[in-house]
């Protein structure tokens, strides 16, 4: 049966803490006070053995990608393709680059060790005014455990949208910063298109600066396990960002996003909305919403949700929204989600019509879906997205 845990207004869970290392290499309980305080480090050795219980894994299937937390890392540059595009270069940075660990640091041990383990990172370069899209493939990474690091980086005033292509065979952890300049205006999707048995566990790292502009979208759609985590950063007054997400879970697959946007600056403005959907037996969601408004972001206006569609029995979607308000000079804030299965009104209304049922369940989830679709902006990689999902709700339940 379908489940959903309760949301709650505080970060912090009854009892909660958080691990804190002494002086003397030892660990002990600290309380979490905000979600601002956890734990952050750049060192994979500074993170405790995961058992499990922890706050930021007790929701993830742990044994199945043991390897990636503690394994040893393939961290050499990986294999991608990418169209020329006016005003967007890609290339690789060495590890000391002064713009590597400027959007955020390691919250985790998986996170950690790729960043303990990568080579080289991939920095993706946006310039200039004019509209722009670059699309980055990654197809051949194959079985072996593997580390990676991307950076992108919009200069002051660009304009761009960045598209991260993930499919094939995968086993990887990895760290995506994306950092803003004043005024820029930059998208980027990320869309996991996997072959089933890929693992795939990320954290992406976002900075928007002055008057800047971030729309940043998840697909989640092929995979066994999936794991993207966005943690947004609104450091300077008027920052804002728009949050999308969009995942389609299948019989066994477990699909999870950790969702944060911290509100640092006077006149920041936020918008999350993530929508899934789940058929089969073992099909697994995992949303976690945490907006944190810090003392000095007066005149914030933030909202987020999340929507959960079950279709079959045997499903289990957790969705958790948090929120935190440290100031109470603000133009808004709030937070909701559902999970529920079809509208009976809605497939009464199109059987009524003369529309078959089956066809009838397709277009009510089409609908519910594509709202985040259409957030993208791409018409060609729209219509794609399109038609997977319609051969998603065309093939078999298992």
């Amino acid at each position: 049966m379908p489940t959903s845990e309760t949301p709650t207004a505080s970060l912090v869970e009854p009892g909660q803490h958080g691990l804190k290392k002494h002086s003397d290499g030892g660990w002990g309980l600290a309380p979490v006070q905000t979600r601002s305080a956890r734990f952050a480090s750049f060192e994979h050795s500074d993170f405790p053995v995961i058992t499990g219980r922890e706050a930021v894994w007790k929701l993830s299937p742990v044994a199945k990608f043991a390897d990636l937390l503690d394994g040893e890392l393939d961290g050499s540059p990986f294999e991608f393709s990418a169209a020329e595009a006016a005003g967007v270069t890609v290339s690789w940075i060495d590890r000391d680059d002064a713009r590597i660990g400027s959007a955020g640091k390691p919250e985790e041990r998986a996170s950690a060790n790729a960043w303990t383990n990568f080579e080289k990172a991939l920095l993706i370069s946006v310039t200039g005014e004019d509209a722009k899209e670059l699309t980055l493939t990654r197809s051949t990474l194959g079985a072996a455990a593997r580390a990676a690091h991307i950076v992108i980086e919009a200069a002051p005033f660009s304009n761009a949208r960045i598209v991260l292509e993930n499919a094939g065979d995968a086993r990887i952890t990895e760290n995506v910063e994306i950092l803003v300049g004043e005024s820029a205006n930059l998208s980027v999707i990320s869309v996991q298109q996997w072959n089933d048995g890929a693992v795939h566990l990320a954290n992406h790292f976002s900075r928007v600066g002055r008057d800047a502009k971030l729309k940043h979208i998840v697909v989640s759609l092929g995979g066994e396990v999936v794991r993207v985590n966005p943690t947004t950063h609104l450091a300077e007054s008027g920052s804002d960002v728009e949050a999308f997400g969009l995942y389609f879970a299948d019989a066994g697959q477990h699909l999870e996003q950790q969702v944060y946007v911290h509100h640092d600056a006077p006149h920041s403005r936020s918008r999350v909305n993530y929508k899934g959907a789940l058929q089969g037996e073992g099909a697994r969601t995992v949303w976690i919403g945490d907006v944190l408004i810090g003392p000095k972001a007066t005149g914030t206006d933030s909202y987020e949700q999340n929507r959960n569609l079950v279709l079959s029995e045997g499903t289990r979607a957790d969705s958790i929204p948090n929120l935190e308000i440290e100031t109470g000079d603000i133009a808004g804030a709030g937070h909701a989600s559902a999970t529920g299965r079809f509208d009976d009104e809605q497939l009464f209304y199109l059987q009524s019509r003369g529309i078959p049922e089956e066809e009838a369940r397709r277009l009510v989830v089409r609908g519910f879906l594509s709202e985040i679709i259409q957030q993208i902006g791409s018409a060609p990689l729209e219509e794609r997205l399109q038609a997977v999902l319609e051969a998603e709700l065309t093939g078999p339940v298992l």
